[in-house]
C-alpha cells in the first residue's frame, strides 16, 4: 500500500496501513530474512540542530563512494532534511511490488515525507501514532532492493518515534551525532539512556561543528567550546566514529542539494570507523525477526 495522500495542508487523508512486523512479499523484513539487507543503523541525539541528517547523508555517499549499497530512511517525518541535502523530490509511487523510493545521483535510494507534499514548505501536521504508523510503512513497504547498510535518520526526542524504531525495527545498533555544547551533550546522554534501557546496542558518537580551521594559520578554533565527545565516548564505554569540523563547503553543498559531492579526511574516517563498529556490533550474530 503506498503512503496516504496528504491534503495541501499537510494532513492525510487516510491513515497508513499499520506496523508491519514481517511484511509482504518482498518487503525489507522479507529481504533481511533472505539476506538482502545486511545492516539496519539508526542516527540521531535526541537533539535538533545538531546535524544528524548531515552525518547520516556524508556518511551514506562515503560508503556509496566504496561501492556498497546504501539506502536511508528520513524518520524525522515533520522535519525531513534528507531530501534537500540531496537534491531530491517527490512523489513516490508503487510500482506493484512496494512504495519505490526516490534515488540520488550516486545511487543511494531514500523515502522521506517531504515526498508526500507538493510544496517543501508545507508542513506535515500529523498526530504521533501517525507518525509512527507511517515510519513503519516507509520500513515495511518500500522496495529498497539488496542494500548492505539501511540508515535511518532519526527525528529529536526519545518519545514515539524512537520507540517505535526500537521496539518494531530489527536494528543493528544506534550511532549518535553531538555538538560541543554542554546542552546538547545532556540531550544525547538521554538518548543513548533511552537505547540502552531498550537493548539497542550503541556504537559510536560523531561529533559535528567539532572546531574551524583557520584558513589562513591553519589554526584550530573551538567555536563552540572545547570538545566533550571523548569524556562521553568513555563514559559509556563506546568509540569516537568521527569528529566533523565547521566546513563551509558542507553547508554550501547542503544548501544546493549536492552534499554528496563533499569529499574529505573526516568523511573517510568516520567511514571506517562506522564499519568497523558494525562489524564488532554484529560479529558471530544474526537478526531476529
Amino acid at each position: 500500500m503506498p503512503p496516504a495522500e496528504p491534503t495541501p495542508a499537510g494532513r492525510p487523508t487516510s491513515a497508513p496501513a499499520g506496523p508491519m512486523r514481517r511484511g509482504p512479499p518482498g518487503s525489507v523484513l522479507q529481504r533481511m530474512e533472505k539476506g538482502q539487507i545486511k545492516h539496519v543503523v539508526a542516527v540521531g541525539s535526541g537533539k535538533g540542530g545538531v546535524g544528524k541528517s548531515t552525518a547520516t547523508a556524508l556518511l551514506a555517499t562515503e560508503l556509496r563512494r566504496r561501492g556498497l549499497a546504501v539506502g536511508i530512511l528520513d524518520a524525522d517525518i515533520t522535519g525531513p532534511s534528507i531530501p534537500k541535502l540531496l537534491g531530491l523530490t517527490g512523489p513516490l509511487t508503487d510500482r506493484g511490488e512496494g512504495i519505490e523510493p526516490a534515488t540520488s545521483r550516486t545511487g543511494i535510494p531514500t523515502v522521506s515525507s517531504q515526498y508526500m507534499v507538493e510544496d517543501e514548505k508545507t508542513p506535515v501536521i500529523w498526530r504521533g501514532p501517525l507518525v509512527t504508523r507511517l515510519i513503519t510503512q516507509f520500513f515495511g513497504g518500500v522496495h529498497w532492493g539488496a542494500l548492505d547498510y539501511l540508515l535511518i535518520d532519526m527525528p529529536p526526542g526519545t518519545s514515539d518515534v524512537p520507540l517505535t524504531v526500537f521496539q518494531t525495527i530489527p536494528i543493528d545498533g544506534m550511532v549518535f551525532v553531538v555538538t560541543p555544547q554542554d546542552l546538547a551533550a545532556l540531550i544525547v546522554k538521554k538518548a543513548m539512556n533511552m537505547a540502552r534501557e531498550l537493548h539497542v546496542p550503541l556504537l559510536g558518537l560523531v561529533e559535528n561543528m567539532s572546531f574551524l580551521r583557520c584558513p589562513d594559520c591553519g589554526k584550530r578554533i573551538d567555536l563552540f567550546g572545547a570538545s566533550q565527545v571523548a569524556q562521553i565516548a568513555e563514559e559509556y564505554g563506546i568509540p569516537v566514529l568521527g569528529q566533523i569540523p565547521v566546513v563551509p563547503s558542507i553547508s554550501g553543498l547542503g544548501d544546493a542539494g549536492r552534499l554528496d559531492e563533499h569529499t574529505g579526511p573526516e568523511v573517510t574516517s568516520l567511514a571506517d570507523a562506522f564499519v568497523r563498529s558494525i562489524d564488532e556490533a554484529t560479529k558471530g550474530s544474526t537478526t531476529v525477526l
